[in-house]
């Protein structure tokens, strides 16, 4: 399985943002959607890399896939 180091949470953003997914909220967390999935992102930076993975895996993302678009 391939790593992920900690992301900056406006990074993770911007590359949800390239595969279709639009804010729907903000707060303390930013709440993601495509129309079909929904993530959360915590504005903690750097999101470890478990949380990460969760939520490009909630994204229908593969962690590769995730890497190419920061």
């Amino acid at each position: 399985m391939p790593t992920l180091p900690g992301v900056n949470h406006q990074r993770a953003v911007n590359a949800l943002k390239k595969v279709g997914f639009w804010i729907i909220r903000q707060g303390k967390h930013i709440t993601m959607t495509n129309g079909s999935n929904l993530v959360t992102i915590p504005r903690s930076n750097p999101i470890d890399a478990v949380t990460m993975g969760v939520i490009i895996r909630g994204a229908g993302l593969t962690i590769d896939e995730f890497k190419e678009l920061l």
